[in-house]
């Protein structure tokens, strides 16, 4: 399987992620919600490990690195859902999406050959789904100062490209697994403490159960399958094509939900859509 083919399976996940999100954030406590969907992709992982008879923790050598992974991996959940709740869309979003540019500017750094018909289907994806993204967008009320809302959106940026960047340095050298484990029990651990010291509320009510538990299957299995990339050609491809899970977000909401999408929207998906393609080929 290439590594663009586990991107687009992570943007399937997180898209179903995000879809779900609409059903619980009303309701629940938000930091809640999200430590709720860490343990329980976390549990999921562990039964994969279980499966595959891994060993449960990396070697002492990419043990840093995993760690690292782990808090870019809180502070990207935390800037994406800081963002997504002041909005707008159209403001955030396109932000959010290019952390892509972030994942090839690090394969660069580190030596691998990017030409510029790959760089331009790169900018493709992030315009058709930053242009599908802000024309969902159709609030008119007021909205919080842009400040915040833009310093929430690099940091999910910055948060994405570091843990897809670390996560698969990591999993080349250790496998997959034990990786994964490490970042999602570093970010539980941090996520706990902020929820503890701030004394936020930490049970998300039992209503939420079910659709948290979806969501946090999905979220298990989309950050395995950016992670397993570390060990295929091309790994920064599958960061990049993660990055439709706002795109496919949409278009879930469009097949479940009967929202409606423009003759432009489909527009910026066949854009996308085309990039991935040609990185496909």
């Amino acid at each position: 399987m290439s590594a663009l083919t586990l991107g687009l399976i992570a943007a399937v996940m997180w898209g179903f992620h995000d879809v779900c999100v609409r059903f619980v954030s009303q309701k629940t406590p938000l930091m809640a919600s999200l430590l709720t969907v860490l343990v329980i992709g976390t549990v999921f992982h562990l039964g994969v490990m279980g499966v595959q008879q891994s060993a449960l923790f990396p070697k002492a050598s990419v043990l840093g690195i995993s760690t690292l992974s782990g808090v870019f991996f809180l502070a990207a959940s935390l800037g994406l859902y800081g963002a997504f709740q002041r909005g707008p869309v159209k403001l955030v979003s396109p932000i959010i999406a290019s952390y892509p540019i972030l994942s090839i500017a690090w394969a660069a750094w580190n030596g691998v050959s990017i030409s510029a018909l790959q760089l331009g289907a790169v900018v493709l994806i992030i315009l058709g789904v930053s242009l599908v993204a802000a024309l969902s967008d159709d609030s008119d009320g007021d909205v919080p100062p842009m400040g915040k809302t833009i310093a929430y959106s690099i940091l999910a940026s910055v948060g994405f490209a570091g843990t897809f960047a670390l996560g698969q340095m990591a999993s080349a050298q250790a496998g997959e697994l034990p990786v994964t484990l490490v970042t999602r029990l570093v970010a539980i651990a941090l996520l706990l403490i902020g929820i503890l010291t701030l004394k936020l509320p930490v049970w998300p009510g039992r209503a939420a159960l079910p659709v948290l538990s979806l969501m946090g299957v999905a979220d298990g299995i989309a950050l395995l399958m950016i992670n397993s990339a570390g060990h295929l050609p091309d790994a920064q491809y599958a960061a990049v094509a993660s990055s439709m899970f706002g795109l496919l977000t949409i278009v879930f909401a469009w097949i479940f939900l009967k929202e409606r999408l423009s003759t432009v929207q489909w527009l910026g998906c066949l854009i996308a859509f085309a990039g991935i393609g040609y990185l496909a080929l």
